[in-house]
């Protein structure tokens, strides 16, 4: 299948080559690698603390040693030190999650009940409240283009397709005027959780377990185009992912509790983010614990975002536990 490309005149990606991973330019569906001194840096993450896009607008029209994308293979588009994630983020989505904890246990409450209290905690929320950010695991983002591997020993692995800013300029401690001036761009990240970790029956009221759930290797497929910044509106981008055809999640970045400039504004209060990081801002409703359905060997995600292309990441099961397949 061929996916469908950013809608914009000019991306990034990351080629393999022979030699390694090198920084590409994305023009339509062709493909052209970029050396340091096109690039005006040496790597990737170096550009993007520059953020220099005017000298790969002229590449982009200019000839070159362009290859068509099908006759690629593309690594994710960023290495990030650092995967910051906004949990309960969709309005939607949360009183789903809710409803489907709750789901047996209501204690004498109608499933209409249960929903109206899920819907005042998210009203409250966005109203008085902060994001939710917690930390991933950089070594688990990777090319859609990997095999999903499902790890042995659950059956709940989960989909959560989500609009990732990457961070361009260091930002620490900027509010959210400032915010988007320190993004470079954005991309497609599917984050992968196993809904039977994130509640261990074992921890009481400690908290949900985001590290066992959500780190396992390959659970970020990421990218894999690079869209400019200034190429994306991050307020109104529809979010779609199908299993093996089937529409699961669609629904608008609107739907956000707390916005793009939010979360960047809320994390850099604490830490320094450094260019090439990912800021992951929430899931919309459609996961598969609403569904019912959870992945299995041999289904294929597509998810797509607005202006941002599309990716496809295939499922398979691992060999046995702890062993990729």
């Amino acid at each position: 299948m061929t996916l469908r490309v950013p809608d914009v005149p000019y991306s990034l990606a990351r080629l393999r080559t022979a030699d390694g991973v090198s920084p590409g330019l994305v023009a339509g569906d062709r493909v052209r690698p970029l050396t340091p001194a096109e690039l005006g840096a040496e790597d990737l993450t170096g550009f993007l603390a520059d953020s220099r896009w005017d000298r790969l607008a002229e590449l982009a029209q200019a000839d070159g040693p362009w290859q068509s994308l099908t006759e690629v293979s593309l690594d994710a588009p960023v290495t990030p030190r650092h995967v910051f994630q906004a949990g309960a983020n969709y309005r939607t989505h949360v009183v789903q999650l809710i409803m489907a904890e709750m789901s047996g246990r209501n204690e004498g409450r109608t499933k209409e009940e249960v929903r109206a209290d899920a819907e005042k905690v998210m009203d409250a929320r966005a109203a008085s409240g902060t994001p939710f950010i917690f930390l991933g695991l950089s070594g688990c983002v990777v090319s859609p283009e990997e095999p999903l591997v499902l790890p042995a020993g659950a059956d709940t692995h989960d989909w959560e397709l989500e609009l990732a800013a990457v961070i361009g300029r260091e930002a620490f401690q900027v509010d959210a005027a400032a915010a988007l001036s320190h993004v470079a761009g954005y991309t497609i990240v599917n984050d992968i959780t196993t809904r039977e970790y994130v509640f261990p029956g074992d921890i009481g009221g400690i908290g949900a377990d985001w590290f066992r759930s959500k780190n396992a290797p390959g659970f970020l497929p990421t990218g894999p185009f690079l869209v400019p910044a200034h190429f994306v509106d991050p307020s109104d981008l529809t979010i779609r992912l199908e299993l093996n055809g089937e529409v699961m999640q669609d629904e608008s970045t609107a739907e956000l509790v707390f916005d793009v400039p939010a979360i960047i504004a809320a994390a850099s209060q604490t830490t320094r983010l450094l260019p090439g990081d990912l800021i992951l801002t929430g899931s919309p409703s459609g996961n598969g614990q609403h569904w019912g359905r959870f992945l299995r060997d041999g289904d294929v995600m597509t998810g797509s975002i607005d202006r941002l292309g599309a990716q496809q990441v295939r499922c398979v099961a691992a060999r046995s536990k702890g062993c990729a397949a």
